[in-house]
């Protein structure tokens, strides 16, 4: 037995594995929680596409195996996607988590983690899909603004909705000011999905989020 802890459980483990492609500080929130057993989990390995990632430094610094895979090695995105998901099965993962992963996944890798892949998007989704979003928000002259946790499907940042947050915006703020103040709330709500999904009351069934067997609406699960 690796430890102690797994021993008392009747369950083994599970498995997460991340993809990154910057600083990986909703990693680092994901690899803290599960240092301290808010998840049941653990991150078995650390994936980008850019070998300086610093998501990669925060990896090996908490022992984690670190990859990286350069898209330009690969031929097409599916050859790419192909390797990537041969690389990653190799950690028998329960859980995808992509922590700012900005590549555009193929169909053939999105179907293969159906339901087991999810994704933080900085806006109060079905809201600014795609890039710029803290701008947009800003531009649409928003009084909030947000974060949301779904759940990833062939459609760009379209899966259901698990859960949001979010902020306020301020007449003063600028892009940066604003995505600080969303990545804040980042990194209390995606390990609390994370652990939703690790306890098994989190799914997705029929396009759906089911948390504790009722099916989520559109903006996700709300404490109100």
């Amino acid at each position: 037995m690796k430890n102690s802890h797994s021993m008392n459980n009747s369950h083994p483990q599970k498995n997460i594995v991340v993809l990154v492609s910057g600083s990986g500080s909703n990693l680092q929130a994901i690899l803290d929680a599960c240092n301290n057993h808010t998840i049941d989990a653990s991150v078995k390995a650390v994936f980008s596409n850019k070998t300086d990632a610093f998501g990669l430094e925060r990896a090996k610094s908490a022992g984690v195996d670190a990859h990286s895979v350069n898209p330009k090695e690969f031929n097409s995105r599916e050859e790419f996607d192909h390797e990537l998901m041969i690389k990653i099965d190799a950690y028998q993962p329960d859980l995808i988590v992509l922590a700012g992963y900005m590549r555009i996944l193929s169909s053939e890798f999105v179907r293969h983690y159906a339901g087991k892949m999810v994704n933080i998007h900085p806006s109060l989704l079905p809201k600014y899909p795609g890039l710029h979003t803290h701008q947009r928000a800003i531009d649409a002259q928003d009084k909030e603004h947000g974060t949301s946790v779904h759940f990833v499907t062939e459609e760009l940042d379209g899966g259901p909705v698990i859960l949001q947050a979010k902020v306020p915006v301020f007449e003063d703020d600028d892009a940066d000011m604003l995505a600080s103040r969303v990545l804040t709330q980042e990194h209390n709500i995606y390990p609390m999905a994370c652990k939703w999904f690790i306890e098994d009351r989190l799914s997705m069934v029929n396009g759906q989020a089911v948390l504790d067997g009722n099916v989520l609406g559109k903006h996700g699960y709300a404490e109100e």
